[in-house]
């Protein structure tokens, strides 16, 4: 019987193994296959997907890169808005710490412009310029009177500043609202920008020859050197009317520099009078506008100087005593009224004398400037001379001090402690009391009496008498 059941291959010999080795190596290759073409559709999905994921991460990236130029923008703006308040805040500080130091520089400065030692210096170059300043117009006078008017020009420009900044550091800035600051003004005016104004030239004329030298006498302006601030006042007062009179008499060929002086080659007394007299009366009233008014309460106050209100205080003079006089009401008033009738009897020489007299002009200039001068001896003299006088009076003080502390010991030094208070006493230096020869018109001198050696030593030297004991 045949059998139906396929024949077993053999798994000895080399047939067996060829045949399940080839069965596992197709197997192995289907797989693979199968594999491959998975990994090729993955590679594929992989390409799709990441070109469209990295196109959104483009697109995204893009997005996030406008949102931050606009956050970035707009933190600029908030710290440009913070910076410029920064900014400004510290601006501020650097202002007010420049305030601080400009400050603190000007009070040093201040402090150092008070000091000994540059009060020194600065009082010698007051002299000195003062000195050379009264040289060279009195050369110019002479050599070149047509440079008067131009230094005249040329130290006003230096000293008014200068004067106003003191002044108003001082606290005494209405002072230059008087009139002789106005008068001076009005003179560079005619001088530089209208000289060809006869009514100009009449009222600098008049006012400088009246209220202006006068004020040399009424204010008692004193020619001191070294004192810068009464070389200004005597400046202001005394080289108006020198200008002016060496344009009217002395200067060559004025008309030709000053045109107004071919229509006045004289004055008509109550013309020049009514014209000078109606400069006069716009600047009282506006200083009774702005000053007296206006400014009432600061000057009630004192905080504020004018010179009304120092020739009040001032009761040893003739103008305080008849303003005290003068009920407080009505005060201010008949000052204004006698102010102008001052200033009218002033200007009656220059009117009908000095215009038209060059003698009796350059007379009337050597009269001013001969008062200053005798107000400056005075000033030297007696300043100086108390001063000298409180030196002495302190010496002797100390002197006799010295003697009685020294009276109740016995020793060596009492003959010369008892010669000193000799010498200290009332009798040997009369000559330095106020109520001696020597008056403070005069230049006080030292007694012809020499004053005592003083020893050195106030104790005797008993290191001496020692070794000359032990000697013996």
């Amino acid at each position: 019987m045949i059998n139906s059941r396929p024949i077993t291959p053999p798994l000895n010999g080399g047939g067996g193994k060829n045949y399940f080795s080839d069965r596992i190596e197709r197997f192995k290759r289907e797989d693979m296959t199968d594999w491959s073409s998975a990994f090729t559709l993955l590679d594929t999905m992989e390409t799709f997907f990441d070109s469209h994921v990295d196109l959104l991460q483009r697109k995204l990236q893009r997005h996030s890169d406008r949102l931050k130029m606009k956050a970035e923008e707009a933190l600029k703006m908030r710290d440009f808005s913070a910076a410029g308040d920064q900014l400004a805040e510290n601006f501020e500080k650097e202002v007010k710490s420049f305030k601080l130091k400009v400050s603190s520089r000007m009070t040093k400065l201040a402090s150092s412009w008070q000091s000994a030692k540059v009060v020194r210096t600065r009082e010698k170059i007051s002299f000195f310029f003062g000195v050379m300043s009264l040289l060279f117009s009195a050369l110019m006078f002479g050599l070149a009177p047509q440079w008067v008017h131009i230094a005249y020009t040329v130290q006003g420009l230096y000293l008014l500043p200068l004067r106003a900044y003191i002044y108003k550091k001082r606290a005494w800035h209405y002072f230059l609202f008087d009139l002789c600051y106005y008068v001076t003004i009005l003179n560079f005016i005619y001088i530089w920008f209208f000289p060809g104004s006869p009514a100009l030239l009449v009222a600098c004329y008049c006012l400088s020859h009246g209220s202006l030298a006068s004020a040399v006498i009424t204010w008692r302006n004193s020619l001191v050197f070294h004192d810068q601030d009464k070389v200004t006042s005597l400046f202001v007062h005394i080289y108006g009317p020198f200008s002016f009179t060496v344009i009217r008499h002395f200067y060559p060929n004025a008309d030709e520099r000053f045109p107004a002086l071919r229509e006045l080659p004289h004055l008509n007394p109550l013309h020049a009078l009514l014209l000078s007299g109606g400069i006069y009366v716009l600047w009282q009233l506006l200083y009774w506008k702005f000053v007296l008014v206006d400014r009432r309460e600061k000057i009630e106050s004192g905080q504020r100087t004018t010179s009304m209100s120092w020739m009040l205080n001032n009761k040893r003079g003739v103008i305080g005593k008849a303003l005290c006089s003068i009920p407080p009401n009505t005060r201010i008033p008949a000052f204004m009224f006698g102010q102008l009738i001052y200033s009218i009897v002033t200007e009656l020489p220059a009117v009908f004398l000095l215009y038209d007299s060059p003698f009796w002009s350059g007379a009337f200039l050597i009269f001013i400037f001969s008062v200053s001068v005798w107000n400056g001896g005075g000033f030297y003299i007696e300043v100086f001379g108390r001063k000298f006088e409180r030196e002495l009076e302190a010496l002797r003080k100390e002197l006799a001090e010295s003697a009685q502390a020294r009276s109740g010991r016995s020793s060596p030094t009492d003959e010369s402690s008892l010669s000193l208070s000799r010498y200290t006493s009332e009798d040997n230096l009369t000559s330095f009391s106020p109520g001696s020869s020597y008056s403070s018109n005069s230049s006080p001198t030292l007694d012809t009496h020499p004053l005592p050696h003083i020893e050195a030593a106030s104790e005797p030297n008993f290191d001496g008498l020692q070794m000359k004991a032990k000697k013996e």
